[in-house]
């Protein structure tokens, strides 16, 4: 718009307006409520009253899509051995076929969606028994075999350790001259033709002289002047001790 028109415009880019956006389903089923209980949330069917807002839903997806958290295997000693599955219409034959249950498929309590909803903690039970007796990566592979959408819940570590992550520059690693080496968060931002760097933080008093000269157009003479006065001297002195 400044190219064209030789006048640019404010970009506000807040927060919470990033993170109300990751919850536009949620807003979206507030106000289904005005037409009863939601059925695709845990609470339907288990005599939790619904109230006047939507349910603080733990792992429920909401929507018209249900998903889940479920335990997978060695649960009980891997507090991060979980995996986000989520039961999507198109592929229902196939997750019946998975988990060993091919007679859902076509019966009437199961075969589909709106009969679906109201069994939906007997269903995710159901998966997750078959979700146990697998590692979240292992089950991973197999569903992805059939497009069933899912997704491992990672911890810190394997986020910090995953290869994807790094090659993508989602996570990225800073080589600091007194740090040593850390990681940090990648520009989310990317774009084809214009890549970012992430750089480390300067050091107190790093970039000074180049400032003297660049910026203030000191003389090299002049520059050495104020380093033997010790007027550059105080800060880093203090900020040493």
């Amino acid at each position: 718009q400044r190219t064209k028109t030789g006048q640019g415009q404010r970009v506000t880019a807040a927060m919470q307006d990033g993170v109300l956006n990751l919850c536009r389903v949620k807003l979206r089923d507030q106000q289904r409520l005005a037409h009863g209980p939601l059925k695709e949330y845990s609470q339907f069917g288990e005599g939790i009253p619904f109230g006047a807002a939507v349910p603080r839903a733990g792992n429920d997806s909401g929507g018209g899509q249900p998903g889940r958290i479920l335990k997978c295997k060695d649960w009980e000693t891997d507090p991060d051995s979980y995996i986000y599955f989520i039961t999507q219409a198109p592929v229902w034959d196939k997750i019946c076929d998975v988990i060993g249950e091919p007679n859902w498929k076509t019966h009437p309590d199961y075969a589909k969606p709106p009969a679906r909803l109201p069994r939906l903690n007997e269903i995710f039970a159901r998966i997750e028994q078959w979700t146990m007796t697998k590692t979240k990566f292992e089950a991973m592979e197999i569903l992805n075999q059939y497009d069933i959408p899912c997704g491992p819940i990672l911890s810190m570590k394997e986020l910090a350790e995953d290869p994807s992550l790094r090659a993508t520059g989602t996570v990225v690693e800073v080589d600091h001259p007194t740090r040593g080496k850390y990681l940090s968060v990648g520009n989310p931002i990317k774009l084809s033709d214009s890549p970012s760097e992430v750089a480390r933080s300067p050091l107190l008093g790093e970039h000074t002289d180049e400032i003297l000269r660049q910026v203030l157009g000191l003389s090299d003479h002049q520059v050495a002047e104020i380093h033997d006065s010790g007027a550059l001297d105080p800060p880093r002195k203090q900020a040493a001790e």
